[in-house]
């Protein structure tokens, strides 16, 4: 099995492809070990000492490693594990309900009914042309609300801490909703 891997605009994290499906859909950030538990192969990922972030895109596996670790030691660990991990066969979820996914976590703040149009339509723009750009870099933004001509967006795997990601929030991502959205007055990650 050969897995290749690619570089990010995050020097902290590489994008591995297994060259299969890893999400059937969605996507999984995990930021810490008790996170991790949720999933043998994060939780294997996170073992390996320098390793500060896993994300689960549809077909790639972010990894990102501390400030100081050097990728040419931990590239071939982290290899090592999705190897025996993709080629094993192994789940990529424990048992449990919403893929021990914190649903809670991921809820949207609170809008204005007036503004459903605004939404649908910045939801449009995430889903259709942000998202897909990202996921290329390894990592994914999600919507998460709109108040007061402010979209609220959550960055993850490599774009969660990417020094460039300021750039890509404001001059990419604000300016192409400002654009399409005259409602939109700033964009904002939590």
């Amino acid at each position: 099995m050969l897995i290749e891997t690619e570089t990010t605009p995050n020097p902290s994290t590489l994008k591995f492809l297994p060259g299969r499906p890893v999400m059937e859909a969605g996507t999984r950030d995990f930021a810490d070990p008790e996170e991790a538990e949720t999933s043998p192969l994060a939780e294997a990922l996170f073992t390996l000492g320098d390793v500060e972030g896993v994300f689960f895109g549809r077909d790639f596996v972010s990894v990102t490693v501390g400030a100081g670790s050097d990728w040419r030691d931990a590239k071939p660990q982290v290899l090592g594990v999705l190897l025996d991990h993709f080629a094993g066969g192994a789940p990529l979820f424990r048992d449990l309900p919403n893929n021990g996914i914190d649903v809670a976590g991921d809820e949207e703040l609170p809008s204005d009914p007036e503004d459903a149009d605004i939404v649908d339509q910045i939801r449009d723009l995430i889903d259709t042309r942000v998202r897909p750009a990202v996921a290329k870099d390894g990592g994914d933004i999600v919507y998460r609300g709109f108040q007061k001509g402010t979209v609220f967006l959550a960055m993850h795997g490599a774009c969660s801490g990417c020094p460039s990601s300021t750039a890509t929030l404001k001059q990419g991502i604000e300016q192409l909703l400002k654009h399409y959205v005259p409602e939109v007055a700033e964009v904002r990650a939590i």
